[in-house]
């Protein structure tokens, strides 16, 4: 197979060399030796970075994606996994649809204050509760006297 120095990889993958020196110290791709100064890697590692950049599209970390590859480099995709991660989805997907109603709502209400709106108020509760996302940071304590 071709090796490809690395900013070949780098114009045909599209990742800069910073990240891809990045994933290599991280043990996600491996270069197969160097010309001069540059690292050299398998045509094989275009197919690699693909596979990485649909795990961090989904929203892996880059530890769950390296879990995702055998020693050897061929992939060995936990399904469990996936299953979650789709689930995580799902929950975001509900979460983000609920905002995204609860702003076309406000926006076109015909109350004359949004604090008039039972609708809007429902959604200012559901976001103090942290139904709409992170849960509201507590106030810090005072220190007693």
């Amino acid at each position: 197979m071709k090796s490809l120095d690395i900013a070949e990889v780098a114009q045909q993958s599209g990742v800069p060399a910073s990240t891809l020196r990045f994933y290599e110290e991280k043990g996600l791709i491996a270069s197969t030796g160097r010309r001069g100064l540059r690292r050299l890697f398998d045509a094989g590692v275009l197919e690699r970075l693909a596979l990485i950049a649909l795990g961090r599209a989904a929203g892996f970390a880059l530890n769950e994606i390296a879990l995702m590859f055998a020693p050897q480099g061929q992939p060995r995709i936990d399904r469990q996994m996936l299953a979650a991660k789709a689930d995580e989805l799902d929950r975001t997907i509900r979460k983000l649809s609920a905002m995204r109603d609860g702003l076309r709502h406000a926006a076109a209400c015909p109350a004359p204050s949004h604090m008039e709106c039972p609708t809007f108020r429902r959604i200012v509760q559901a976001a103090a509760s942290g139904a709409l996302g992170a849960p509201p940071k507590k106030a810090p304590r005072s220190p007693r006297s």
